[in-house]
C-alpha cells in the first residue's frame, strides 16, 4: 500500500544527496550556460547570408564585392576545388578574380540568381558553365549523424560503466588482483571498440541500402576512419571517467565533452564560412576529424593522402587520451 510518508522520506533523501554533491550541482548549473553561450557565438549573425560565393585568385574579398550584402564569401586557393563544390551545389557561384572569369551551375536556381546579382560588378568577366546534380542534404549530413551516434556510444557507453564499477566497489576488488590499470583500461577499450565498430558498420550498411546516399570514395578508407575515430572517442570517455565516482558529475563532464563537438564538428552544418578562430577551435575535437575525413571520402572521393592530416590527428589523440587515462586512473572513490 502506498505510504506518502515513505515517498517523502525517499524524495528528501535523494534531493539532499544531489545538493550535497557540489560537483554535480555545479555542472548542472554551468553546462547549460556554456551551451547557450556557445550557440550564441555560432548563430550570432542577425543577417544570415543567402548565397555562398567562392573567390579564387584573391587573398581577401575584393572591394567591389564587399558592398554586396547577404553574401557568404569563401576564399579558395585552387579553382578546381571550388568548381567541384559548385558542381555539387555546395556553393552557389564562383568568381576567379585574377583570371577575370566566373562560373555558375546551370542546374542551380540559386546560382542563376547569384549571377544576376553580380552581373554589374563582373562586367567583362568570362562566364564558365558547369553542370551536376545537387548533393542532397542527407548525403552531406549522413557522415555527421553516424559520427554523432558513434560518439555517444563511445563516451557514455564506457564512461558510465567505469563510474558504476568504481562506485559499487568492483574496481577496488579488482585492484587486489595482479591486474594493472593499463590492462583494465585496454580491456575496456577493446570491448567497447568491438561493439561500437560492429554496430556502426551495420547501421551504415542498412542506411546505405535504405537511403542510397552518395559514396564516391573507398569503403576501406571509411573503415579506417571509423576505427581510429572510435578508438579516440572511447579513450576520451575513459579519460573523463578516470577518477570520478559520481554519476551526476560524470554525466555533466561527458555532456561538456560531447555537446561542443555536436555544435562545432560539422555534424549538422558546415563551419566553412564561420570565423577562422572558431574553425581552429573545432580542430581540437576528434569528432571534427572523423566527420570531415568521412565526408571528404564519401562526397569528394578523397584518397588517403587527401585526409592524412585527419588520420594523423585521430591517431595522436587516441594515443594521448589512452595514456592519460591509464596514468590518471583511480581504482577507488575520490574524496
Amino acid at each position: 500500500m502506498f505510504k506518502f510518508a515513505r515517498f517523502i522520506a525517499v524524495l528528501n533523501a535523494r534531493n539532499r544527496e544531489f545538493w550535497r554533491d557540489r560537483a554535480a550541482m555545479s555542472w548542472n548549473l554551468i553546462f547549460p550556460l556554456l551551451l547557450i553561450l556557445g550557440l550564441s557565438l555560432v548563430f550570432s549573425d542577425e543577417n544570415p547570408a543567402q548565397y555562398k560565393v567562392a573567390i579564387v585568385g584573391a587573398t581577401e574579398i575584393p572591394e567591389p564585392l564587399e558592398k554586396i550584402k547577404y553574401i557568404d564569401y569563401v576564399l579558395y586557393d585552387e579553382q578546381s576545388n571550388a568548381l567541384q563544390k559548385l558542381q555539387y551545389h555546395q556553393i552557389d557561384f564562383l568568381i576567379n578574380w585574377s583570371a577575370s572569369s566566373y562560373a555558375l551551375n546551370n542546374n542551380s536556381p540559386k546560382g542563376y540568381l547569384a549571377a544576376k546579382i553580380f552581373e554589374s560588378s563582373l562586367h567583362g568577366f568570362t562566364p564558365i558553365e558547369v553542370s551536376g546534380r545537387a548533393i542532397r542534404y542527407v548525403d552531406w549530413v549522413i557522415p555527421g549523424v553516424l559520427g554523432m551516434n558513434t560518439m555517444f556510444s563511445c563516451l557514455f557507453g564506457v564512461g558510465y560503466v567505469i563510474v558504476r564499477y568504481r562506485k559499487s566497489g568492483v574496481l577496488k576488488r579488482l585492484n587486489a588482483t595482479p591486474l594493472t590499470a593499463f590492462e583494465f583500461v585496454l580491456a575496456q577499450v577493446a570491448s567497447r571498440f568491438f561493439i561500437v565498430v560492429s554496430i556502426s558498420v551495420l547501421v551504415f550498411l542498412l542506411t546505405w541500402w535504405a537511403i542510397d546516399f552518395l559514396v564516391l570514395g573507398s569503403l576501406g578508407l571509411l573503415l579506417l576512419i571509423l576505427l581510429l575515430g572510435t578508438l579516440s572517442l572511447i579513450s576520451l570517455g575513459l579519460m573523463v571517467a578516470s577518477k570520478s565516482s559520481s554519476e551526476e558529475l560524470t554525466g555533466g563532464l561527458l555532456n561538456v565533452a560531447s555537446w561542443p563537438m555536436i555544435i562545432l564538428s560539422g555534424v549538422w552544418f558546415s563551419l566553412e564560412g564561420a570565423p577562422q578562430w572558431l574553425q581552429y577551435i573545432a580542430q581540437i575535437f576528434p569528432l571534427t576529424h572523423m566527420v570531415s575525413a568521412a565526408r571528404d571520402v564519401m562526397i569528394d572521393g578523397a584518397t588517403f593522402r587527401d585526409i592524412a592530416y585527419h588520420i594523423i590527428a585521430l591517431a595522436v589523440m587516441s594515443g594521448l587520451f589512452l595514456i592519460i587515462s591509464a596514468l590518471a586512473f583511480s581504482w577507488g572513490k575520490q574524496r
